[in-house]
């Protein structure tokens, strides 16, 4: 017996949201797919947040630093990076999450999910043309860095 994934769009996504489908559910959508996020651990909720204020505090009005926040992108993929650098856009993001143009830097933390964030999610960024993309490896203290998107892939890493 074979089985079929169903695929969503980010508009299908969108609406499941607003009817309340993926309460209580944390999730993201990657290529189509709606993905389990796997629990924030400890060591994730501190350099996230110690991360995050540092930026803040660095950056002041050149942008918005957004720490667990979805992103839209074209490949029908709306994912929650642990740290968003975008676009000070106001209001305007009260009727879209940042969009690839509007994505200065990600950065994501990762434990479990670290061959994901480093094969899946570095792929789905780079197809997007994000400039800069950071994966922390919890376990191993260690940063990869992804720059220069080019034809789906990141050429420096």
């Amino acid at each position: 017996m074979t089985s079929t994934t169903a695929k969503w769009t980010v508009d299908e996504y969108h609406r499941m949201i607003e009817a309340g489908i993926l309460d209580d559910r944390r999730v993201e959508l990657l290529r189509g797919v709606i993905v389990e996020l796997a629990p924030e651990g400890k060591p994730h909720a501190y350099f996230s947040t110690e991360t995050g204020e540092y930026l803040i505090r660095l950056l002041g009005d050149r942008a918005t630093v957004r720490s667990g926040k979805p992103i839209t992108l074209p490949n029908d993929s709306e994912s929650e990076p642990g740290v968003a650098v975008v676009q000070r856009l106001g209001r305007e993001y009260l009727s879209h999450h940042p969009y690839p143009e509007n994505i200065f830097w990600l950065i994501e933390y990762s434990d479990s999910s670290l061959e994901k964030d480093l094969e899946t999610k570095s792929r789905i960024y780079a197809e997007a043309e994000i400039p800069k993309y950071w994966v922390v490896n919890l376990r191993k203290r260690q940063l990869t860095v992804f720059r220069n998107p080019q034809n789906g892939k990141y050429i420096s890493k």
